[in-house]
């Protein structure tokens, strides 16, 4: 080869090592791929305060590469109070049933017993049908393995039996500071992981759904009311728990209306997230 070629062939490379590559042009020859979010964070990292901040939403969590997001706190929230309403012009004309049935029949009788009975007997009749639920509250403790929870139901059934006349008096709670461990059947099959499945309004009984409505069906065979002999008599002291229950929370469903854009909407989402409190506790 002669000089002149080597000298050219010298020149050229000198000159093309010599040219600055830019940053972008240099993660594109390491990078052929694209550069994913956390690949990012050590970057970010080092950027001034000012710069780091973002406006929640410019980032959805979907992207991020670890999965996680600013809301991801809050959206098991959202999701809980999700049901299924398929059922929905059945359950808004009940909702109506139940609504004229408490205005019209329920608040009045609550009312007027309230006017005439003390509230230190309606507290002891409240203190006995607790008391004659107990099997309910013992079998559900023990089929999610409470069994701490099932023995305290137990204990406070022997004592009240006896230092509280027969559960008149809820002296377990008073004397030994021994509270209800409160489970039902609905909170068993939740504790399992059982959904709502869909959402139900029952016909005087108010909201519930299909898992609630199973367990409180189950939770029938559990209550000694229920073996009452006649049936009649049966109801009729169901019926009466009912208003004893109904007389010491009169106004409560009176706030929700008045306070609701829609009462239907707002009384299903009361139910939700207190059922899931109680699955949770």
């Amino acid at each position: 080869m002669r000089p002149a070629a080597i000298f050219s062939l010298l020149f050229i490379f000198l000159a093309v090592s010599s040219v600055p590559v830019s940053a972008d042009s240099a993660a594109s020859i390491e990078s052929p791929t694209p550069i994913r979010n956390h690949e990012l964070a050590p970057v970010q990292e080092s950027l001034p305060d000012e710069q780091q901040d973002v406006e929640p939403g410019e980032i959805p969590p979907a992207d991020l590469g670890d999965g996680s997001g600013g809301d991801s706190e809050d959206q098991p929230e959202e999701e809980a109070l999700h049901i299924a309403d398929p059922l929905y012009p059945f359950n808004k004309a009940m909702y109506h049933v139940n609504d004229k049935f408490y205005f019209w029949i329920l608040k009045p009788v609550a009312q007027g017993y309230r006017a005439i009975i003390p509230e230190d007997v309606r507290l002891s009749v409240s203190n006995l049908f607790d008391h004659i639920s107990t099997p309910i509250r013992f079998v559900n403790n023990l089929l999610q393995m409470r069994i701490r929870d099932a023995g305290k139901e137990l204990v406070r059934f022997l004592y009240n039996s006896t230092a509280g006349v027969c559960g008149l008096v809820d002296a377990a709670k008073t004397d030994i500071g021994l509270g209800q461990q409160d489970e039902d059947l609905g909170q068993t099959f939740g504790s399992y992981g059982v959904g709502h499945g869909i959402y139900l309004v029952l016909p005087f009984l108010g909201p519930s759904s299909l898992r609630d409505a199973a367990g409180r069906a189950g939770d029938r065979f559990l209550n000694p009311v229920h073996y009452v002999d006649p049936a009649d008599a049966s109801v009729g002291i169901t019926v009466y728990d009912k208003v004893n229950e109904t007389s010491f929370r009169i106004g409560d469903y009176e706030d929700l209306k008045k306070s609701a854009i829609d009462p239907y909407v707002s009384l299903r989402d009361a139910y939700l997230q207190y059922r899931k409190k109680k699955v949770e506790e």
